[in-house]
């Protein structure tokens, strides 16, 4: 049998294969573009590694990059993705990295795009981690990422 080699192909069975892992505890989240096209992240809730001031973090998150999308002026072509967030008290910064091996050191020469995310208090803290995307215009979907007491934010943009 011969696999379908399109970059959109490879997409869509890693949207599959994600589907799929979404039963065994994971979670998923997506945001529809006007035009149809989707951008999709999964993760697991369950936070293993504890942030810190300062320091990159990895709490588990894969974004699924189905059309074109830009962050922070940063283009971020098709293909599956690992999400890292760098915290801190007055600002976080999101950082999208083409290695999704699980496990894997974080290394930045597979850094894809880096972008600051506002942040702010949330009234009810979580113990687990909450990921959401909101529709915000034709072209632009805010990512939204709750964990303990805070709040972060940022945009992507349909190319």
């Amino acid at each position: 049998m011969r696999m379908p080699t399109s970059p959109v192909s490879a997409v869509v069975i890693l949207f599959v294969i994600a589907s799929a892992v979404t039963a065994f505890g994971q979670s998923q989240t997506y945001c529809n573009f006007a035009d149809g096209n989707q951008v999709t992240i999964q993760y697991n809730p369950t936070v293993k590694e504890e942030p810190h001031n300062g320091r990159i973090w990895n709490p588990g998150i894969t974004l699924y990059v189905q059309t074109p999308l830009t962050l922070g002026g940063t283009e971020i072509p098709l293909g599956a993705y690992t999400i890292y967030l760098t915290p801190d008290r007055k600002n976080w910064t999101i950082t999208v990295n083409r290695n999704v091996t699980a496990g894997a050191p974080y290394n930045s020469a597979q850094d894809v795009a880096h972008a600051p995310m506002e942040i702010g208090e949330i009234p009810q803290p979580t113990k687990q981690l909450q990921l959401s995307f909101a529709h915000m215009a034709p072209k632009q979907c805010s990512l939204r990422v709750y964990y303990q007491k805070t709040g972060a934010f940022v945009d992507f943009m349909e190319k």
